[in-house]
């Protein structure tokens, strides 16, 4: 159960980076924002004119450091696995 719940959390990352992805819209935006979490301009240029599809760039390295599971936690995500442990553990 331990790695079902950690593949559909990581199922569920992956949509929300794409979700948060389609928010931005605009290329300017989409570069001004990687630019302020951290991605250097270069990297984030080569991902916005890659003609990839959106499950591509959700799952691509730079949205991932970009858009990292501690930044998601921050802003509220819960953690599927982190809920199944906590209720699962023995004492």
């Amino acid at each position: 159960m331990k790695k079902v719940t950690e593949r559909i959390d990581n199922k569920l990352r992956s949509r929300i980076r794409v979700i948060i992805w389609k928010q931005w819209k605009v290329a300017k935006k989409q570069i001004k924002s990687l630019i302020q979490l951290g991605i250097p301009e270069e990297e984030a240029k080569g991902l916005i004119y890659c003609r990839k599809g959106y499950r591509y760039i959700g799952l691509s390295k730079v949205v991932q450091r970009a858009i990292s599971n501690n930044r998601l936690k921050q802003r509220g995500v819960p953690s599927a696995l982190e809920h199944y442990l906590k209720v699962h553990t023995v004492i």
